[in-house]
């Protein structure tokens, strides 16, 4: 029996290494495997019938099975990496790029003059602790007007008049409702900057337009002054446009008191570019804030107004009207 049992395992390595040698998938690698080495397979048939041998046998007969074992087991692992570097081949073949042929021509896009502004502003305000806020471009009554110290018949509404819809609501005229609406989540301190697309019923000219872009900050802490705003607008102004003469001006808002009206000396002559001032009391008030323990300070600009200054652009309907020659230029 000794013998029988020895010439079935010399024949199964050699059936095994020959089948072995054939497969060329990987998926019929593991089939061979399985049906050589695995719990089922013929090995473990074979060496089942160990258990009819003498004492003296089994060690013979165990350690041709080993050698069987470990001869179908270093076929396999040839031949799957055989089988792999073959894969690997065909799909580097399949991949690969013929450098002689023309490239396709994608050209790179470009910034948007106004995207640039805004980018470079919210950077400098982020940089200066500043968190960047956005909110609805269709708003109420309320957070538009009223909430900023604006009531119904106050005489400001006709500076910012706007389109109304069916519903009441409007298009908001300014960021500010962003702030409105933050102030009421957010215990103070805070400070923020509200970039976003505003609204106002104007006539479309050279320098007006009733779509625009505006960018708002606000400011609101334990004993922040006046002092602090116009810090604060300098070094925002410098890092925009460079060191030059800034002054600021008495002016009016509705929701800021004092008020200032910001003008940079630009070619030889002073440039109005941005509004500021401490934020009302009634402003705090309305969105429970004590005034008598915080004080706060607002401020903002258009974009378009400096794209065109920076950039100096004639007519500000070239910033809409998305003619390549006029933005490839940027």
């Amino acid at each position: 029996m000794t013998s029988n049992l020895e010439n079935q395992l010399l024949a199964l390595r050699q059936e095994g290494e020959t089948a072995i040698a054939s497969a060329d998938t990987l998926e019929r690698l593991e089939e061979l495997r399985v049906n050589y080495l695995g719990k089922k397979g013929q090995l473990g048939a074979l060496l089942r019938s160990m258990g009819q041998m003498s004492a003296e046998e089994r060690p013979k007969i165990g350690a041709i099975a080993n050698t069987v074992k470990e001869a179908i087991q270093n076929s396999l692992d040839q031949q799957r990496t055989a089988l792999e570097s073959a894969q690997i081949q065909v799909q580097l073949e399949a991949e690969t790029i013929d450098v002689t042929m023309p490239g396709i021509y994608r050209p790179q896009g470009r910034i948007h003059p106004l995207n640039g502004i805004i980018d470079q502003t919210l950077d400098i305000f982020v940089g200066m602790g500043y968190t960047v806020a956005q909110g609805s471009e269709m708003e109420t009554d309320y957070y538009n007007f009223e909430a900023l110290n604006t009531p119904p018949d106050h005489p400001a509404r006709d500076m910012q008049d706007t389109f109304y819809l069916p519903d009441g609501n409007l298009l908001r005229t300014h960021t500010s409702s962003v702030q409105i609406r933050y102030m009421e989540k957010e215990e103070p301190p805070i400070r923020v900057v509200a970039p976003g697309r505003v609204y106002r019923r104007d006539d479309v000219d050279a320098t007006h337009s009733a779509v625009f872009h505006q960018i708002e900050l606000l400011a609101i802490d334990e004993g922040l002054t006046f002092t602090d705003l116009k810090g604060t607008v300098k070094i925002f102004l410098q890092s925009i446009f460079g060191d030059l003469p800034i002054r600021f001006r008495a002016s009016y808002f509705p929701f800021t008191e004092p008020s200032a009206e910001v003008d940079l000396q630009w070619k030889g002559r002073w440039l109005e570019v941005m509004g500021c001032g401490m934020v009302d009391p009634n402003v705090l008030k309305s969105v429970g804030y004590d005034p008598e323990v915080y004080s706060g300070f607002a401020a903002g600009f258009g974009v378009e107004r400096f794209a065109m200054v920076l950039h100096q652009i004639d007519d500000i309907r070239r910033l809409y009207n998305s003619d390549l020659r006029f933005l490839q230029q940027f």
